[in-house]
This record gives structure tokens, C-alpha cells and sequence, in this order.
């Protein structure tokens, strides 16, 4: 059962966008709608490069992950109307840190009550 775990990671992810974008750390967000937006482009974009074939490619050019999570912030951004990165890159490399902080936050707290292996 991929999806459940799939679904899972892309709420996780939509979360995290909303808590960054009212933390104000360079990713702003004219509203929780496009936060959500954001957060679905996000995870679509993610998914596409986890494919086989793409991830292979994408991961020689992503060091280790976080030039990649830089990259999608970006694209997420540049997708989503109302939702913008306020210092350019600086906002991008902000948001993929606490977007990682975050992740690993809420799947801690889910790990620890049970909801998410």
C-alpha cells in the first residue's frame, strides 16, 4: 500500500508549508490556500522527480536532497501564484531548511503516536 504512506508525506508537506510561510522566514504566502496550493505543486513536483528513471538524474545535480528541496521551493513559488520567496534563493535554501525541520517534527510526533511507520 503506497498510497497511504504517500498521502501521508504530501499532508505532512502541506502542513509544513502553512507553519513556514506564518513563521515569515523569506517564504510568504497571501494566504493558508496557497500555502496549500504551494504545498500540492510541492509534493507533485517531488513525486515526478522520485520516478526511477528521474531521480537517478535529479540526485547527481541535488547533493544529497537539499539542492533539489531548493529547486522545488523555487519552482512551487514561481508555480503558485501568492505564494513567492521574498529574498530569492536566500528564501528557497530558508525554506528547504525548515521545510526539513518541520518534516522531521511532524513525523516524529506521528511515528510516536502510532499514525505513520
Amino acid at each position: 500500500m503506497w498510497l497511504v504512506p504517500f498521502l501521508i508525506t504530501w499532508i505532512v508537506t502541506i502542513v509544513s508549508f502553512i507553519i513556514i510561510a506564518k513563521f515569515r522566514l523569506g517564504v510568504e504566502s497571501a494566504s493558508t490556500e496557497k500555502s496549500v496550493m504551494a504545498g500540492i505543486v510541492f509534493g507533485l513536483l517531488n513525486a515526478i522527480v522520485s520516478l526511477p528513471i528521474i531521480s537517478g538524474i535529479f540526485w547527481l545535480f541535488s547533493l544529497f536532497g537539499l539542492l533539489g528541496n531548493i529547486i522545488l521551493f523555487g519552482l512551487a513559488a514561481w508555480l503558485v501564484e501568492g505564494f513567492r520567496l521574498r529574498w530569492g534563493i536566500i528564501g528557497a535554501i530558508i525554506g528547504a531548511f525548515a521545510l526539513t525541520i518541520i518534516n522531521s517534527i511532524l513525523f516524529w510526533i506521528l511515528r510516536s503516536i502510532g499514525l505513520y511507520a
